[in-house]
């Protein structure tokens, strides 16, 4: 596994980027003022994650994406694991948003993350269709946090 930061044309993410947020409306509100690493395997782009500064010490998760193919084989705890390691000396906390979904929220807390805060009605106010997963409709932001020190 390699890591590599991107700079420069996150953009041409966007494919990834929408596996994990189907909106490219609320990629964008993001992606550039994020920072985006990428995982390789044997030369080949197998996911992403983008993170953000939000102040006082926080480093939130913005979006983590793994190509189909490639789930359920360690990818994104990695991603997580590598962003842990590489801001753990600049930040207290890593945070997620998330729907309430059996397929995110149980990685998550494999991942060591636990429940923080929640925002209700998020995906209903600021997407313009209804979101479903594993035949769920999404509707609060749920927050989820771990401590880095």
């Amino acid at each position: 596994m390699v890591f590599r930061e991107i700079g420069k044309n996150k953009k041409d993410y966007m494919p990834l980027l929408l596996l994990a947020d189907e909106s490219e409306k609320m990629v964008l509100k993001y992606l550039e003022r994020g920072r985006m690493f990428i995982i390789e395997n044997d030369d080949a782009v197998v996911g992403e994650i983008v993170t953000t500064d939000e102040g006082d010490g926080i480093l939130e998760i913005k979006n983590i994406a793994i190509l189909p193919e490639y789930s359920r084989k360690g990818y994104g705890r990695a991603l997580i694991e590598y962003v842990e390691t590489s801001f753990r000396s600049k930040y207290s906390i890593l945070q997620v948003g998330t729907g309430e979904s059996p397929l995110t929220m149980p990685f998550y807390e494999k991942c060591g993350f636990s429940y923080s805060h929640r925002i209700s009605n998020f995906f209903i106010d600021n997407y313009d269709h209804l979101i479903f997963e594993e035949g769920i409709q999404l509707k609060d932001m749920v927050y989820l946090r771990k401590k880095l020190q």
